[in-house]
């Protein structure tokens, strides 16, 4: 148990690219620390971090653990996140709160798509950052490639090596330190960098390396701290997690140059601010979880003063007060009460009437509010069902329980399609909710791939006129309404369409206009092509008739209806689909058969740039054709590749392929009139 002054406290993060080392390295530290009395393994089972049945299956992290050690005088609270993209929720969440990110990097791989998304994150918040090279005893690692790569992406002038490797591959027998004024054989030509980078976090520094040509161990030492909270340096470690080489020196830098939870690390914040040595008890819940046994936990962060057990806190989000009971401090799945926490802790939270997450909770009402994480649209979509009759209830609440733990999830249901479309980062993602849902909800699912919202439009004129006559005895119906139909350029979820009156005369009285434009807005969400709603037309009543007993509102859009169907008619109907703008990252290697692959899909490749070492590719693709892509760009890349995706506009369908569409939305019409 820890018991150390909040200065030797240490809150980090362990980020980075699936298949880099986190969890390993997570497990070695608990049992360097003396926590474990044998080292946890991925491999085997046997991880203190990946303690969840999904996450043993699969040798890999879907959620991010909560870990924590003494180390030196000090102690060490840990998130270990997952690099998989399917799960950057959970990641983004973790780094929006911690003190320093440890960006592990394989010396096999390199760098991924979840180490740009990482490292860009931390870099728009300022945050500390060290590289952990880790994997230097694997016969295909590539320490020097992967070193460069780093450097050349991140800036060689800020990331400067601090150990290296001594020896390679299976001879890895140790690292070298670049510390100090003899530095060994091997790490000499990158002491000039780091002491340069050092220098530049201080102008007395420079001053004295400008006179000496060096800086003495103990300026080194004294810079170094500053040029990392600073973010001049990103000090790079390399060793290998598995045969706990560089371990050590990785941790007792933590420990001697990282930021503790009073230094004033910069937070993304749209209002107030975090006043880290206040004696005002501030925390914020950046993980909630639904516990099968305990119900929904919340983890909360402490930025400020001291947070008890037993006692009442303020929800300054949700402006409601808490009463809260145990403490938890937790190591993966283990759990132990404690009286209070302070700066730098992580506490779990349970039975909390009105928290979740994004929640800022203290001793006493607080103005501070989070922004909010910027994660990546969703990539891919599903039409999820209930798999039996009668259970829509219990889908609905078991998604909603989800959605409290993942904003990554979206869920929503189309008024034109009528499918209830859940969203997710990737396949993985939603294997894992089907899964949740079954065990958790007691529902089973269908899923079907979604229904296309096309739209429909007119390219020419097109002008119609009915009458809606009704006689059944009393009042009768009666409206006589013409209407033109033709293109007009709207805006996607802003003005679609635009109505106009040209009546004279009182042919219509102004009285029932409302009511035609009120039936074209009905009816345009209905086209004739495919059932899908109209955009893009101006439609306008130019004449018309009306009596004065028979006529009425609905008389007139009922007329409205059939004149706007048969004017579309005449005004060249098209079909359009919805195109959407992909931004794929992936290793150059891959060029080839990503390329090929888009324009297998009627794709168009808009152009391509570097980024982080990494190739990245613009491009559009049509929905229709997004719904496969995940899963065949992580074959492709070997899971390598990552993709980000949002709506563009609507282009015209090809008409081999409109033909198709037709067919199917009449042939769904009549299922359903059945």
């Amino acid at each position: 148990m820890k018991n150390c002054a909040p200065e030797k406290i240490r809150n980090i993060v362990l980020a980075g690219h699936a298949g880099s080392g986190k969890t390993s390295l997570a497990d070695l530290i608990l049992f360097k620390a003396g926590v474990v009395g044998r080292c946890g393994s991925v491999d085997n089972g046997t991880s203190v971090s990946d303690y969840r049945a999904e996450e043993q299956e699969r040798k890999s992290s879907i959620y991010t653990s909560i870990l924590h050690a003494p180390w030196k005088d000090g102690h060490l609270y840990i998130a270990d996140t997952p690099g998989n993209s399917d799960f950057c929720g959970e990641a983004m969440n973790a780094i929006n709160v911690a003190d320093m990110m440890i960006l592990v990097v394989d010396a096999m791989l390199g760098i991924g798509p979840g180490t740009i998304r990482a490292m860009h994150q931390a870099a728009a918040r300022k945050l500390p950052r060290a590289i952990f090279i880790n994997g230097c005893d694997r016969d295909q690692s590539t320490f020097q490639e992967v070193l460069e790569a780093v450097r050349s992406a991140y800036g060689a002038t800020v990331c400067v090596p601090c150990t290296l490797p001594v020896g390679e591959k299976a001879a890895l027998k140790g690292v070298a330190s670049v510390f100090g004024a003899e530095p060994a054989p091997e790490a000499a030509e990158y002491h000039g960098a780091l002491v340069e980078a050092v220098a530049e976090s201080d102008e007395e520094l420079m001053n004295k390396y400008f006179e000496d040509g060096d800086l003495s161990a103990e300026d080194l030492h004294a810079g170094f701290r500053k040029a990392l909270l600073a973010g001049s340096l990103i000090p790079i470690f390399s060793g290998s997690a598995a045969k706990d080489i560089g371990v050590t020196e990785l941790l007792d830098a933590i420990m001697d140059f990282g930021p503790s939870p009073l230094d004033d690390i910069p937070l993304l914040l749209d209002a107030g601010e975090i006043n880290r040595g206040s004696g005002d008890g501030l925390g914020f819940v950046f993980k909630s979880v639904n516990d099968p046994f305990v119900g929904q936990m919340n983890f909360v962060r402490v930025f400020s003063g001291t947070l008890k057990a037993d006692s009442e806190w303020t929800n300054s989000t949700k402006n409601s007060k808490e009463r809260v009971g145990n403490l938890l401090l937790v190591q993966g799945k283990e759990q132990v009460t404690v009286d209070e926490v302070g700066p730098g802790e992580i506490v779990a939270v349970t039975k909390l009437k009105n928290t979740g997450l994004n929640d800022v909770l203290g001793t006493k009402p607080s103005d501070v509010k989070f922004s909010a994480v910027k994660y990546p649209q969703p990539t891919t979509q599903t039409a999820i069902s209930a798999a039996a009759k009668g259970e829509e209830d219990k889908l609905g609440a078991g998604l909603q329980r989800l959605l409290n733990e993942d904003p990554t999830i979206k869920v929503e249901r189309p008024m034109e399609t009528h499918q209830t479309i859940l969203s997710t980062m990737g396949d993985q993602q939603l294997n894992l909710i089907v899964s949740r849902l079954k065990n958790e909800s007691k529902c089973a699912v269908v899923l079907e791939t979604p229904r296309i919202p096309y739209r429909e439009t007119v390219t020419g004129t097109g002008s119609a006129q009915f009458r809606h006559k009704k006689q059944s005895g009393g009042h009768g119906q009666f409206a006589e309404v013409h209407l033109r139909i033709e293109p007009f350029q709207g805006v996607e979820g802003q003005e679609e369409y635009q109505f106009a009156n040209e009546v004279v005369g009182g042919n219509i009285p102004k009285n029932y206009i409302p009511a035609v434009e009120k039936g074209v807005a009905e009816t345009r969400l209905a086209g004739p092509l495919s059932r899908s709603k109209v955009i893009n037309f101006k439609a306008t009543v130019y004449d018309g008739k009306y009596h004065d007993v028979d006529s009425s509102e609905m008389a007139f859009k009922i007329a409205t209806r059939g004149a706007f169907r048969e004017a579309m008619a005449k005004a060249k109907p098209m079909l359009l689909e919805p195109i959407m703008s992909l931004r794929i990252v992936f290793p150059e290697e891959y060029m080839g058969s990503i390329s090929g692959d888009l324009n297998s899909r009627r794709g168009r490749i808009l152009g391509m740039d570097r980024e982080d070492g990494m190739q990245v590719l613009n491009a559009e693709l049509p929905q229709a054709e997004v719904y496969s892509y995940p899963t065949t760009l992580r074959s492709m890349t070997q899971g390598r590749g990552s993709f980000e995706m949002k709506f563009e506009r609507y282009d015209p369908v090809p008409s081999q392929l409109a033909a198709q569409i037709q067919a199917e939305a009449a042939r769904l019409q009549a299922e359903e009139e059945e």
